[in-house]
């Protein structure tokens, strides 16, 4: 278990963590001099089952509270100190309203420097007290008279705090490692050294790690675990790391050393964000100090429900920060006035990915209500009523990797490339309803078109639909009959073209001449002159021709028969199968053009969807497109 102290400036909590552990937290000369606490300190001290309690001491000091966040970040157990004399002082009172914004629920209360008045006074400060806690996480936690000086109460005190340690539900180490970084430096012989509580996973030494936000790949050469030397750590520990391939300049406190997968710097993301009853009102965009994790950055605040925040209120919001950080779904923040001496509230990260438009839409609000759920099935459920889930995103977005095992029974789940979707049955009936509407609208509107390509039609109705998703939602619907696809375009089986009795006639004139040369046809100023008409008019039935699905428009004027096409995609197909790729001097060896038109036919099967551009080469994307068992020219 990790304790984390709390309390007013001078009301003895280094004194208090060194009767209960011996150690004194207290580690900088300057410390020492003045008599107060400027950075963190720790602690650490064995219980009888085998454990170790961990301590964080924090600084008191109003001029340090931003250090005493970035200690408060993940400890499990609040240990707020208040001297009997003095009683509750104003970083009593902001101390503890950062532990409740924090969410930690789990605390106790010493009332320090006992030894100093009487039992009258320890009456009165422990009423005061239970008044100032009856609205916290904290309500109801026991009241501790100890004295530093004397000893009274200290053993009392420890043997609560390993009780409770017993009693912590033990971290189980789900999903993948994050570590907030909280110290860094450098030992002779050792090197970089960081230091941190452990919020999620488990590491080992060997283990490759990334550093959030910078991306630098890092390498464990050795750890520590609650101070004892160890081969592996895990969530709920604080561990130190011994790293290999950064410097310690390279990483600093608020970095977060995490699992590959899991490095995915923000610097917009949305919450649930309350205000402190005692915190002025909260005005939209307005700048705040951000304190997430070990992180202090500066931020704006766009409410998304309204101009102003009240007092006490709470209500969805963008944070948008001037520099990108780590931040994962449901990690908890405090927010500080632009001048950093009021906390203004807290909260809890909903979507780490915000998006920078439309993020007022009343789809948007309701995605962010389904995130707010702390059960992941329940989330799962609630986002699939309202569309797709990315499960890839969301897997790193909430740190699982078995969100699919999690799916409600009935969802349709969509597995391509990169991608990996799900989709209520509702909801993928409506898309399929959808897609088959709307290529009755397209038909309507542009009657001598065989209908759009399968790209064109996806920006066209499905804007936001990812494009694996989408060729399997055409595919399902081409599965049963109810879409066919004649090469790139997509049409509904009712609906054919006729060519007038003189395109017709022109028609089959001219089809032998495209035949003749057909890896090098005719341009359409070429064909008009040999038929004797004029240019606008062969344009106009090549392209209806084109339309229809009986010619292809390789570029402009320059039209290929289907079988061409076919051939040359099966090509295509021979090139990436030896090699991988196709590219554009192997294709045009193995056709006889020239470079100008094999770029030209290659850069066709890129904009229909049959392959993709990487770099200088062209890879297969949709093989089937243009019938995948053509003959090869």
């Amino acid at each position: 278990m990790i304790v984390g102290t709390a309390g007013h400036i001078d009301h003895g909590k280094t004194s208090l963590v060194n009767a209960l552990t011996g150690v004194d937290t207290d580690r900088l000369v300057e410390e020492k001099a003045r008599g107060i606490s400027i950075e963190l300190g720790y602690a650490y001290q064995p219980t009888a089952d085998g454990g170790v309690l961990g301590f964080v001491d924090v600084p008191g000091h109003e001029r340090f509270i931003h250090t005493m966040l970035a200690g408060a970040a993940g400890i499990d157990f609040a240990l707020l100190v208040v001297a009997a004399d003095d009683g509750v002082m104003p970083q009593t009172r902001e101390h503890l309203a950062i532990l409740d914004l924090l969410g930690i629920a789990r605390g106790a209360i010493a009332l320090s420097k006992a030894d100093r008045v009487d039992a009258a006074r320890v009456a009165q400060v422990r009423h005061e007290l239970q008044d100032l806690l009856a609205a916290t996480a904290l309500s109801g936690a026991p009241v501790f008279p100890v004295s530093a000086v004397t000893g009274d109460g200290i053993a009392v005190l420890r043997e609560y705090l390993h009780q409770s340690a017993q009693g912590l539900p033990h971290a189980a180490g789900e999903g993948g490692f994050r570590l907030a970084v909280d110290r860094s430096f450098s030992l002779k012989g050792a090197g970089t050294i960081v230091t941190g509580t452990v919020f999620a996973g488990r590491v080992a030494v060997g283990d490759t790690l990334m550093v959030t936000p910078s991306g630098q790949a890092v390498r464990v050469r050795s750890l520590h675990g609650m101070n004892r030397p160890a081969a592996s750590g895990h969530a709920g520990q604080r561990c130190a790391l011994n790293l290999a391939g950064i410097g310690k300049d390279a990483i600093a406190r608020g970095d977060w050393v995490v699992a590959p997968s899991l490095h995915a710097p923000t610097a917009r993301f949305d919450v649930r964000l309350t205000l402190s009853p005692q915190a002025p009102a909260l005005a939209h965009w307005a700048p705040v100090h951000l304190h997430l994790g070990a992180a202090h950055v500066m931020a704006r605040v766009a409410l998304l429900e309204g101009e102003t925040l009240a007092p006490g209120e709470s209500g969805l919001a963008q944070l948008v920060t001037e520099q990108p950080l780590g931040a994962l779904h449901g990690d908890r923040f405090i927010v500080r006035d632009a001048e950093a001496r009021h906390t203004l509230g807290g909260g809890v990260v909903l979507d780490p990915a915000a998006p920078a438009r439309k993020r007022k839409t009343p789809l948007r609000l309701a995605e962010l209500a389904a995130l707010e759920p702390s059960d992941v099935g329940t989330r799962l459920a609630r986002l699939l009523e309202l569309g797709g889930v990315d499960l890839a995103r969301r897997g790193v977005h909430w740190n699982r990797s078995e969100l699919a095992d999690r799916l409600p029974a009935g969802s349709i789940r969509i597995a391509a490339g990169n991608e990996d979707w799900a989709f209520s049955a509702t909801h993928w009936a409506g898309l399929r309803e959808k897609l088959a509407t709307d290529l009755a609208g397209f038909h309507e509107r542009f009657p001598d078109e065989q209908g759009p390509e399968a790209a064109r039609a996806r920006r066209m109705f499905f804007p936001r639909l990812a494009a694996p998703v989408f060729a399997a939602l055409a595919d399902s619907l081409i599965a049963d009959g109810t879409v066919r696809r004649s090469g790139p375009w997509l049409h509904l089986p009712t609906h054919t073209l006729v060519l007038s009795d003189d395109d017709e006639a022109l028609w089959q004139r001219i089809r032998p001449w495209l035949a003749e040369s057909p890896l090098d046809p005719p341009w359409m100023r070429d064909l008009a002159q040999r038929a004797g008409c004029d240019e606008a008019t062969m344009r106009r039935l090549l392209q209806k021709l084109a339309r229809q699905g009986k010619l292809y428009p390789v570029v402009r004027d320059l039209f290929y028969l289907p079988e061409t096409v076919a051939q040359l995609a099966a090509l295509v197909q021979e090139l990436e199968h030896a090699s991988g790729e196709a590219r554009a001097a192997e294709f045009r060896d193995r056709t006889g053009l020239g470079r100008r038109r094999a770029i030209q036919i290659l850069e066709f099967f890129d904009r229909v969807g049959y392959t993709r551009r990487v770099r200088d080469a062209h890879r297969l994307r949709n093989p089937d497109l243009f019938g995948g068992g053509a003959h090869s020219v």
